[in-house]
């Protein structure tokens, strides 16, 4: 028997809900409803972020705990008021010249997205057509290391980036580690943002050597934290600020303030806890988008 469908009205879109008591984290009984709720009260936050980006998506449509698909291409049934862009896909694992990417600018668009059980939304360093605009390192922890030794790294990245007049801004990724995201004027190509984030991470490693590790090879990482400058490659993406992930939890990959990160480096919060959904939207209520600076432009990187 089908589903039955909910029709409504999105921003003056008409569109079809389905199986909005699909539970999609079993382990917290959240629902498809609940997700699609969830994405509709942070969109305020959210789309300024996701605005003018391709946008790759992870769906979960039995869940979590069931398969899962890396979606870059805009689907088969893709609305036509959706805003699509084809751009070249370099590297392609299926061999193809383009991909036409999805860019969610708008609230129905979003709401669509969630309905497909897009639970998590990622975003290249660029916008269609320009140079990188956002320079972000990613901060892996290896066991036993967790949060606590990312936020000691974070603290230390942020002093270094602060004396090349960078401005640094962190979010959990929503699992294990930790983002740092810096706004950058969006003159300079990938590589070279790629290249100042790589000899950044070198030089702290040589500095720090028992606590970072630059290298990508995982035997080398092991109570280290990994830091990720190869994020800033033209092909990859990083998680976008408010994003779920698809954890036990629904968990956020949220924006943190810098008292919260100089706590976590000094053992006064929880280290291992991500935010969920609902505690995003509250924090979201007492500080409003802690990743605002992002969305101006910042400085020329250094030079090699």
């Amino acid at each position: 028997m089908p589903s039955e469908r909910l029709r409504v009205d999105v921003a003056g879109r008409t569109l079809k809900l389905s199986n909005l008591d699909k539970v999609l984290y079993p382990k917290a009984g959240f629902t498809k409803g609940e997700v699609i709720d969830y994405y509709t009260r942070i969109a305020p936050v959210l789309l300024p972020h996701l605005h003018d980006r391709a946008l790759t998506r992870i769906r979960y449509p039995n869940g979590v705990e069931g398969n899962s698909f890396f979606e870059k291409n805009a689907p088969a049934a893709t609305p036509s008021w959706v805003h699509v862009e084809t751009l070249p896909a370099p590297g392609s694992t299926k061999g193809r010249e383009t991909i036409d990417y999805v860019v969610a600018d708008d609230l129905p668009t979003l709401v669509w997205l969630a309905n497909l059980a897009a639970l998590e939304l990622h975003t290249p360093q660029w916008k269609v057509g320009a140079h990188p605009d956002l320079m972000v390192v990613d901060l892996d922890p290896g066991p036993p290391a967790a949060l606590r030794q990312c936020c000691r790294v974070a603290l230390l990245l942020r002093e270094r980036l602060a004396a090349d007049g960078v401005d640094s801004y962190p979010k959990t990724s929503g699992k294990k580690g930790m983002q740092l995201c810096c706004p950058i004027a969006g003159t300079q190509s990938a590589d070279d943002v790629s290249g100042y984030a790589r000899r950044i991470a070198q030089e702290l490693e040589r500095e720090h050597p028992k606590l970072i590790v630059s290298k990508m090879a995982k035997n080398l990482r092991p109570g280290k934290v990994f830091i990720d400058w190869s994020q800033n490659s033209a092909a990859k993406t990083t998680v976008a600020p408010y994003s779920l992930r698809a954890q036990q939890m629904p968990s956020v990959s949220a924006p943190l303030t810098w008292d919260e990160v100089e706590a976590g480096a000094a053992g006064r919060r929880p280290s291992s806890k991500p935010y969920t959904a609902s505690e995003v939207l509250e924090r979201v209520e007492e500080y409003g988008d802690l990743l605002a600076p992002l969305l101006e432009p910042g400085p020329a990187l250094p030079a090699a």
